[in-house]
């Protein structure tokens, strides 16, 4: 058996051997490293002449970024400027509305007082002639009823005017307000000053000549006004010295 074992290692037959010199792994990887880094400088090569024959180059898309990196930062420079400015523009137009408000407030009131000096003006010009031709003591002369601006709130406006031959004579009393209305589908009365304050101050009167009369009343603003009628009384006399009734303007 041992002769068999020695004839098949040293006879043709027997399995080669390879002699191979030892080289230390520091070597081989400096051998190795260089070829590695070759083949990857021949991969990126062969992938960046790809990418050029596809049309695509680095260099130019790389500056492509960078200016639309530039143009970014400007166009948001300017959009924070238009935001200011708009900001500014808007306060601007916030304020020029409100002195607009304010103006056509101003002019509403101007309106209103030119009215009523325009009124005044007529009942001087035509004072003369209206204490001539009363026959009576005392005459009610411009009597009108408006809404105000508020719902269920109206002025009576007046003038109330001694005759000629009253003059110097002072006359003292107080005015009532009847008011004809509709409510609900039902006819109601209302009278001012009200029951529970008969002497109200705004209602009493005490001129010599004339005295103009600017009241205000308020009823339920789903009231419905008719007419309203004035009663001025004298003061001691149970009965009315003027009645005077007038619709609402």
């Amino acid at each position: 058996m041992r002769f068999r074992r020695l004839e098949r290692r040293f006879s043709i037959s027997a399995q080669r051997l390879s002699v191979r010199p030892h080289i230390p792994w520091y070597i081989r990887w400096i051998i190795a490293i260089p070829i590695v880094l070759a083949l990857g400088g021949a991969v990126w090569w062969a992938y960046d002449s790809g990418l050029e024959l596809a049309g695509f180059h680095r260099g130019q898309a790389a500056k492509e970024l960078d200016d639309l990196r530039e143009k970014l930062s400007t166009l948001q420079d300017e959009n924070a400027k238009l935001s200011s400015q708009a900001a500014s523009f808007e306060r601007q137009a916030q304020m020029e509305h409100a002195a607009n408000l304010e103006i056509a407030n101003q002019i509403k009131v101007l309106s209103e007082e030119n009215i009523k000096l325009k009124e005044n003006v007529s009942f001087f010009q035509n004072l003369p002639l209206a204490q001539g031709e009363n026959e009576g003591d005392l005459s009610i002369l411009s009597l009108k009823v408006e809404r105000d601006s508020l719902p269920g709130e109206y002025f009576c406006r007046m003038i109330l005017v001694q005759s000629v031959k009253q003059r110097g004579k002072a006359f003292q009393g107080n005015m009532q307000l009847i008011v004809n209305a509709v409510k609900d589908g039902k006819k109601v009365v209302l009278q001012f000053p009200l029951d529970s304050a008969p002497h109200d101050p705004a209602y009493q009167l005490n001129f010599k000549y004339y005295q103009v009369i600017d009241r205000a009343f308020k009823i339920s603003p789903d009231t419905r006004i008719e007419s309203v009628q004035v009663r001025v009384f004298e003061r001691g006399v149970r009965e009315p010295k003027v009645v005077q009734s007038v619709g609402l303007s």
